[in-house]
């Protein structure tokens, strides 16, 4: 009796073992491709018509907020409003300053300039924006005069 259930215990580890290794080859990184699949870009306005989808948001920080609470790890995060300020604002990105300077080296990097943000819409109500933690998602566009 011991020997069939030790025999049923090894083939259930090994059928998990294989169901596991088929799986990790499944969630493997593939090759990269030739051609570089860069996000579209679309306006602060027309954001909310890509909700989920990944994009580049390009345009003017006209205001900033900064939150009462701290995110574990990330700080307080800073929101910045694109092209229109509140109460009607058209897109805004949430990102957080560096440690240990925090929101106001965050607000002093990017507040009055032209950005482009990179990554996935998300909506607040009525409103698109990014989460952009990762700070290498915002890029400083040159000022046009």
């Amino acid at each position: 009796m011991t020997s069939i259930r030790t025999l049923v215990v090894m083939i259930w580890i090994t059928s998990l073992s294989a169901l596991a290794v088929a799986q990790s080859a499944n969630d493997a990184p593939s090759a990269p491709s030739t051609t570089s699949a860069t996000p579209p870009r679309v306006a602060p306005a027309d954001a909310k018509n890509h909700r989920g989808e990944i994009v580049t948001v390009c345009g003017k920080v006209v205001d900033t907020k900064t939150s009462k609470y701290g995110i574990g790890g990330h700080g307080k995060p800073v929101i910045f409003d694109i092209d229109q300020p509140e109460p009607n604002p058209v897109f805004y990105f949430v990102t957080f300053g560096t440690q240990p300077a925090g929101p106001p080296e965050a607000i002093a990097a990017y507040q009055g300039k032209s950005v482009c943000v990179t990554g996935k819409v998300t909506l607040s109500g009525s409103t698109p924006y990014i989460m952009a933690d990762d700070r290498s998602k915002i890029k400083l566009q040159a000022e046009s005069r």
